[in-house]
C-alpha cells in the first residue's frame, strides 16, 4: 500500500451523539416568595397554638395512617416560639436556628414545641443551601413526633426531596415509601419524587412506571416530568415511545426551546437524521442556537446523512463565525473533514493546517501531509510529515516515507 495516497479520514458524527436537555428537573421543589410567606404565616399560627384543625381527616392527607398527636405548643416555650418566628420573618436565620436550638436542648419542652423548632431549624439552614443540615434537622423533627400530620408528612417529604438533591437516592427512595406507605398519597407531584429517586438509582424500568403514573393523574403534566419519562424510554430502548413523547411535548409547546431540541435529539438516537436536522435548522433559522453543543448536535446530523457533509460545513463556519463554536480541535477537524469529503480541498487544507496544532498527537498533520501530497504540494506536504512525526504518529513509517519524496 502507498504510504503517500490520502486515505479515508473518519467523520466525527459518531462522536457527536444527541444530546437530551434534562436539566429541567427539579430535584427539590424551591419556594417562591409567595410560598415562603405563606409557610410562615402557617407556622407563626402553629407556633402559637392557633391551628384549627381539630382532626387532620380534613388535612392533605385524610388517608394518613399516622394518628396525629394533637400537642400543641406548651405555655412554657411559647415566648420562645414566637421569639424564633419573629427572628425567622425578619430573615435572621441565625438568631432563629440558635433559639430553635435552645428549645429541642430544653427539658420543659414537649414533643410539638422541639418538633415545631426542628422545623424551622431546617428551614433556615435549606434558605442557606445547606441541604445536609437541613435533612438532619427535618429527621429530628419525625423524631420527635409532635407535628400535626400536615406538618410531619410535609416535613418527610421535604426530607425526601433534599436527600435526592444531595444524591443520597437509596435513603430518598427509603424516605419517599416510608412517606407513600403512611399516607396513602396518590398525587403525582409525590409520585414525581420517587419517579426522579428510581431514575437515579437507574431502575428505569420502575422509573418510567412511576413517572407515567404520575403524568397520567396530573390533568396538566409539568414538562420536566415528561422530559424525565422520555429519559427513561431512551434507556429501556424505547425509542418509539420516547419518539411519541417528545413530538407531544414539542406540538403542545412551539416556542419552548428545550422541547425542540428534546425532540430532535430523540429523532437523531432513533436515527431519523433528516427529521432532526428539520428541527434543528428551524431553530437555527430563528436564531435559537446560541451554544457550542447545539451547533455541534446540528452539524453531526449532517455528518450522519450521506451528501450533506456541505451542510455540516456550512453550519461549522456559521457558528465559528458568530463565536459560538468554540475553535477547539474537535471543531475543526469537523469542519477540515466536511469540506474534505464535500470537495473543498483548498479551504480543508486550511482548516486541517488549524487542527493540526491542536491534536494530541500527530494524525492530523499526517492527513494533511497526505492531502498536501494528492494536490502535489510536495514542500508543504514533507514539512507537515515531519510535523506528524515530532507530535508522533502511530506508523512513522508513513509519514517517513511522505519525507523522503
Amino acid at each position: 500500500m502507498n504510504p503517500t495516497a490520502p486515505r479515508h479520514l473518519n467523520l466525527l458524527a459518531a462522536a457527536m451523539g444527541a444530546v437530551l436537555v434534562f436539566g429541567g428537573v427539579s430535584q427539590a421543589n424551591a419556594q417562591t416568595a409567595h410560598d415562603r410567606a405563606e409557610a410562615r404565616r402557617e407556622r407563626h399560627a402553629q407556633s402559637q397554638g392557633q391551628d384549627d384543625q381539630a382532626s387532620d381527616s380534613a388535612g392533605q392527607y385524610p388517608n394518613a395512617t399516622r394518628e396525629a398527636p394533637g400537642t400543641k405548643a406548651s405555655s412554657k416555650m411559647t415566648p420562645k416560639l414566637k421569639k424564633m418566628m419573629d427572628a425567622y420573618d425578619d430573615d435572621d436565620s441565625a438568631g432563629a436556628r440558635a433559639i430553635a436550638e435552645e428549645i429541642m436542648a430544653n427539658d420543659k419542652a414537649n414533643a410539638y414545641d422541639k418538633a415545631f423548632a426542628a422545623q424551622i431549624a431546617a428551614q433556615t439552614l435549606y434558605d442557606e443551601d445547606d441541604s445536609a443540615g437541613a435533612i438532619a434537622d427535618l429527621q429530628k423533627a419525625l423524631d420527635y413526633n409532635g407535628l400535626d400530620n400536615d406538618a410531619h408528612y410535609g416535613a418527610m417529604l421535604m426530607m425526601a426531596q433534599l436527600q435526592l438533591q444531595e444524591e443520597q437516592y437509596d435513603a430518598s427512595l427509603a424516605t419517599i415509601d416510608r412517606f407513600f406507605a403512611e399516607t396513602k398519597s396518590t398525587k403525582p407531584e409525590h409520585l414525581i419524587v420517587k419517579g426522579n429517586a428510581l431514575y437515579r438509582m437507574e431502575r428505569y424500568p420502575e422509573a418510567a412506571t412511576v413517572l407515567k403514573q404520575a403524568i397520567d393523574a396530573s390533568p396538566e403534566p409539568r414538562n420536566d416530568w415528561q422530559q424525565m419519562l422520555m429519559a427513561t424510554y431512551f434507556e429501556t430502548g424505547q425509542t418509539a415511545e420516547a419518539n411519541a413523547l417528545a413530538e407531544s411535548i414539542a406540538g403542545k409547546n412551539p416556542g419552548d426551546k428545550r422541547a425542540q431540541m428534546n425532540l430532535a435529539a430523540t429523532y437523531q438516537q432513533g436515527e431519523q437524521f433528516d427529521k432532526a436536522a428539520a428541527v434543528l435548522e428551524k431553530l437555527r433559522a430563528s436564531g435559537q442556537l446560541t451554544e457550542d453543543r447545539e451547533y455541534r448536535q446540528l452539524y453531526s446530523v449532517y455528518l450522519n446523512m450521506e451528501g450533506h457533509e456541505a451542510d455540516a460545513a456550512k453550519v461549522i463556519q456559521e457558528g465559528l463565525s458568530k463565536g459560538i463554536l468554540q475553535n477547539d480541535f474537535q471543531n475543526n477537524l469537523a469542519l477540515a473533514q466536511s469540506l474534505y469529503f464535500s470537495e473543498q480541498i483548498a479551504p480543508a487544507i486550511e482548516a486541517y493546517a488549524k487542527a493540526a496544532p491542536l491534536d494530541d498527537d500527530g494524525e492530523t498533520y499526517l492527513n494533511l501531509a497526505r492531502i498536501y501530497w494528492q494536490e502535489d504540494r510536495i514542500p508543504e506536504a514533507k514539512e507537515a510529515a515531519r510535523q506528524a512525526l515530532a507530535k508522533g504518529v502511530k506508523n512513522p513509517e508513513d509519514a517517513k516515507k511522505i519525507t523522503a519524496l
